[in-house]
């Protein structure tokens, strides 16, 4: 019997030695997606994202999302380096001197027409582009995924319906390839980030943005704007959803940093569909509710909307080899493209499903990498 008692409590004690071993194991990131909680990057982006980090992790990763106050977009390339957060929302096109490689297929927003095949292409592209990647290692930082939001439009303090009604607005973009778009239609772009929006709405020093309706939601912009213009000037794609700090990346195992790349892709395809499928509805029904006028773009402007996409694929090239250095710039586009048509069939294939699309990517990407090295 004292032998039976002693075999139980060793058995006890090596269970509960296992559960105290785990309990040391798991980890909480400090993490920052550098935008308000209305916002489709916070909300799902960040928060789907600590759900699925813990069943992807079995319980050994979790996470504490931090305010703006403690990092916001503008500095969040900082933040991450420094350590201050571990995991956080970076956007490329705010670096482009930094990841030129990245913001080449990251500043190609015409060439977005399906929001979730985005993330698909631009997971695929960014995730084996060795010079992406090398981008990447000199900021010591890591790449899991990208989200995409809905394709953009005009809101406006005007009506714009034609090329006419552009010349000499000054507007907020988003990107060089809507700077360019706008200037291709004598427009004046203003680089004003998009959390300043309402404040230079409201004090003139715009007259209108270029971006997602779901800014309408987002940043409360039913009470600056009176017009939305829908014209369909592509998707901003250029994101890093959870980008991560190399230091932590190097000391998880791989499997927890698969178990990142998993969630991450999955937080990515919710917050799209958030962005891309559900607010462009819910900001039309503020947009008719406050008086907001419903315009659409004249056949003209789409006419030169398309002339100039298709200029600009040359223009972005040699911009990006002259300005930038990148090499190959052409024949990188080349492939970028292949991979957006591929993930246009793959979407068709499967449905606006962000659960199918997330296990797609999780399938023809993550699962084709080695995590020993990815991100070293």
């Amino acid at each position: 019997m004292k032998m039976k008692t002693l075999v139980k409590s060793i058995a006890v004690m090596a269970v509960a030695g296992s559960m105290l071993a785990q309990a040391v194991q798991a980890r909480d990131l400090r993490l920052a997606p550098g935008v308000p909680p209305a916002h489709p990057a916070h909300t799902p982006l960040y928060t789907e994202f600590l759900n699925t980090l813990a069943e992807e992790s079995d319980g050994r990763l979790g996470g504490q999302i931090m305010g703006t106050e403690i990092a916001s977009l503008g500095n969040m390339r900082t933040a991450i380096r420094s350590g201050l957060v571990e995991a956080g929302l970076l956007l490329p096109a705010y670096f482009p001197a930094d990841l030129p490689n990245f913001n080449l297929v990251g500043d190609q927003g015409l060439v977005g027409t399906n929001s979730l095949a985005m993330n698909g292409a631009v997971t695929e592209y960014i995730a084996t582009c060795g010079d992406c990647q090398e981008e990447f290692s000199e900021l010591g930082i890591v790449y899991t995924s990208t989200h995409t939001t809905d394709v953009y439009h005009l809101m406006t303090n005007k009506p714009v319906t034609t090329v006419e009604d552009l010349r000499g607005m000054r507007m907020r973009v988003g990107g060089p390839q809507w700077s360019r778009w706008l200037e291709y239609m004598g427009g004046t772009p203003v680089s004003t980030p998009v959390g300043e929006t309402f404040e230079a709405l409201s004090q003139g020093v715009i007259e209108g943005s270029i971006g997602s309706s779901a800014d309408i939601i987002s940043f409360r912009l039913e009470d600056a704007i009176d017009y939305l213009t829908y014209i369909g000037l592509g998707t901003f794609h250029s994101t890093s959803s959870h980008a991560v700090g190399q230091t932590v990346w190097s000391s998880l195992s791989p499997e927890d940093r698969k178990a990142v790349a998993r969630a991450s892709t999955r937080a990515s395809a919710l917050a799209t569909k958030r962005w891309a499928y559900e607010m462009p509805a819910e900001a039309d029904q503020v947009a008719r509710e406050n008086g907001i006028e419903i315009l659409e773009a004249s056949d003209e402007l789409l006419e030169k909307t398309q002339r100039f996409a298709e200029e600009d694929l040359v223009y972005a090239a040699e911009q990006a080899e002259s300005r930038y250095g990148v090499s190959d710039a052409a024949s990188k586009l080349e492939r970028f493209q292949k991979l957006v048509e591929k993930w246009n069939a793959t979407v068709e294939e499967l449905g606006e499903d962000p659960e199918a699309i997330a296990d797609a990517i999780n399938r023809e990407v993550w699962e084709k990498v080695d995590f020993t090295t990815y991100g070293n």
